[in-house]
């Protein structure tokens, strides 16, 4: 199958997992800055879904700006990553005020276009988990630079910290481009300073059994394992601003 099909393909399906999926997505976006109610305690993102966490009123504000992904596509808001790393740091200690910015199918370019409703919120952190759409549908790397500098710039502008994801692509879209595409994760972080996770989906992305049928989304499970390697990372960036 040529590069230009597959693209193709892959566009249609997201176009679709958007559509399916803006609603939550929606609603994740305008959640209030406060913890999520009405189930058990949980030990832990290596745990099933729980109650987050008692969080105090004064508690840093970290808003996750992403896709499908962060929104926890066909999960419950509890069991999508970010919401584990919130009962993560609690339990360890760290706590922090949530609210789940992600929708369904959003670009590195919507992202930019959302940003300034996100800092209306005054966050302490923005974890930026954005480019995957991109990458999809074979947008240039580029572009994906420049809206995510613009991002972290309107952001720390703000008085902001930044926290930002890199991820991977699949190999079928050509090695050139996903080298290029990749690569400006890492390089934005090194020249910028930035809090920064590699491969933020490292051991879920194309494990079948911690993804959902359509193979891009994780189950419960994947997300739980996602958290497990976000949260040392904001951790870190939370202490800082504590100091």
């Amino acid at each position: 199958m040529s590069r230009k099909l597959l693209l193709a393909l892959l566009g249609t399906a997201l176009a679709g997992l958007s559509l399916g999926a803006c609603a939550e997505g929606d609603i994740a976006a305008q959640q209030a800055p406060a913890t999520l109610s009405g189930e058990a305690p949980a030990e832990g993102a290596g745990a099933p879904a729980g109650d987050a966490p008692e969080v105090p009123a004064d508690a840093p504000l970290v808003v996750f700006l992403g896709d499908s992904i962060a929104a926890g596509h066909q999960l419950p808001a509890s069991e999508a990553f970010p919401a584990a790393v919130q009962r993560e740091l609690a339990r360890q200690g760290t706590p922090f005020r949530l609210v789940n910015a992600g929708v369904s199918g959003d670009t590195s370019a919507g992202g930019l276009r959302r940003i300034d409703w996100v800092l209306r919120q005054a966050p302490d952190v923005v974890v930026i988990e954005l480019g995957g759409n991109d990458g999809l549908r074979g947008q240039p790397p580029e572009a994906l630079e420049e809206n995510l500098r613009g991002i972290v710039e309107r952001s720390r502008a703000a008085g902001a910290e930044v926290l930002l994801l890199g991820l991977r692509l699949p190999p079928s879209l050509g090695p050139e481009y996903v080298r290029g595409f990749e690569a400006v994760y890492p390089g934005l972080a090194a020249e910028l300073g930035l809090a920064y996770v590699d491969h933020f989906m490292e051991g879920v992305g194309g494990v079948p059994e911690l993804n959902l049928e359509d193979g891009l989304h994780p189950t419960a499970e994947g997300h739980r394992r996602i958290a497990a390697r976000v949260a040392p990372a904001l951790r870190s960036l939370l202490e800082r601003l504590a100091e």
